[in-house]
């Protein structure tokens, strides 16, 4: 038997979504504001915009939450190493 895979999963899977709406859970928690959620049926990418609303995860986004997620990442390892000297 033949699957059928549409870009975000399976038809089926994107039909249920499309019905009854997607399920997204935290694939990537970029900063304590920003975060990458993935819907569990049909695959679906989202993330967190400037305005606090989910938006579609293009290549662009993805790069600029890496950025973020440096610049995060860095930033609180200083602070962090400020603290205990």
């Amino acid at each position: 038997m033949k699957k059928v895979i549409s870009s975000y999963g399976s038809k089926f899977n994107a039909m249920c979504c499309l019905i009854f709406g997607h399920h997204y859970t935290i694939s990537r928690n970029v900063t304590s504001h920003i975060k990458e959620y993935k819907c569990l049926h049909c695959e679906k990418q989202v993330t967190t915009n400037a305005q606090g609303n989910l938006s579609n995860l293009t290549p662009e986004r993805k790069d600029i939450n890496e950025a973020l997620q440096n610049i995060y990442q860095k930033r609180h390892s200083h602070s962090s190493h400020k603290q205990v000297a």
